[in-house]
């Protein structure tokens, strides 16, 4: 069986240059150089009778070498239902000042009873399922406040998120200098409130200087069973099954 991917929270390619909002007119040739980078937020297992829904929030914040500073934001809903199914929108980070619509980009729903992932483009009217397993559930490493300075983990405690008991903890990574061509070291720091009753990290914060700062933060937490139409596919999507990749349930969709 193909094992897909963990299904993470991750925003639509994020083009760098030019910024991800604005397009290249269709009939020019597209520039040399630039980057392209997907921003990866924080993981939701396919824990079962642990449901939920939520709202994830997301920033990005990027400081340029001349000073200039680039924040590009957006909300997106997410749930889980009691047999471990996760439903996700992706929307697109845009800057935070009332001008730019962040649109739904896409809509995954992951079966880990099923083995099927659907992954859906409303713009297109479109969805493709292929072949999912869940991976087994790893919480993240935990440190208590005893491991205060030891090593590169630090204990933070425990606090309450959106009235759900959360532990902290932060860690501490060094890329040597001329590991991956750096001059200098690059330190990384991490710092995330872990949730044992969801198995999720309800705030998380990553501080490296190759991405700059990323905030991710889960709000407006229902402990209920989510609405079951969450997990189904579009009434009139097309549908690209590559379950089997020599029969497919409808004809390939040109870009």
């Amino acid at each position: 069986m193909k094992q897909s991917t963990p299904v993470r929270l991750t925003a639509l390619l994020l083009a760098l240059a030019p910024v991800a909002f604005t397009q290249a007119h269709p009939n020019e040739r597209p520039p040399d150089g630039g980057t392209r980078e997907v921003l990866v937020s924080i993981l939701i297992p396919s824990l079962p009778n642990a449901p939920f829904s939520a709202i994830v929030s997301t920033e990005s914040i990027r400081q340029l070498a001349d000073g200039t500073t680039i924040t590009l934001k957006n909300r997106r809903a997410i749930a889980r239902d009691s047999a471990g199914r996760i439903f996700q929108e992706r929307r697109l980070l845009v800057p935070d000042d009332g001008k730019h619509e962040s649109p739904i980009t896409q809509i995954e729903i992951s079966d880990p009873v099923a083995h099927d992932l659907y992954i859906c483009v409303p713009r297109e009217d479109v969805c493709q399922v292929e072949t999912f397993s869940a991976p087994a559930f790893m919480p993240p490493r935990i440190a208590d406040e005893s491991q205060k300075g030891a090593g590169n983990l630090e204990g933070l405690g425990k606090q309450s998120v959106n009235g759900l008991e959360t532990i902290g903890t932060r860690e501490t990574s060094v890329i040597e200098a001329g590991a991956m061509g750096n001059s200098n070291p690059i330190e990384v720091k991490r710092e995330y409130w872990y949730s044992p009753q969801l198995g999720v990290n309800l705030i998380s914060r990553l501080q490296d200087p190759r991405v700059g700062i990323q905030n991710f933060e889960v709000s407006e937490i229902a402990l209920t069973e989510p609405d079951p139409k969450l997990f189904k596919t579009p009434r009139n999507a097309k549908l690209i099954d590559l379950r089997n990749a020599a029969k497919h349930s409808a004809p390939a969709v040109s870009n």
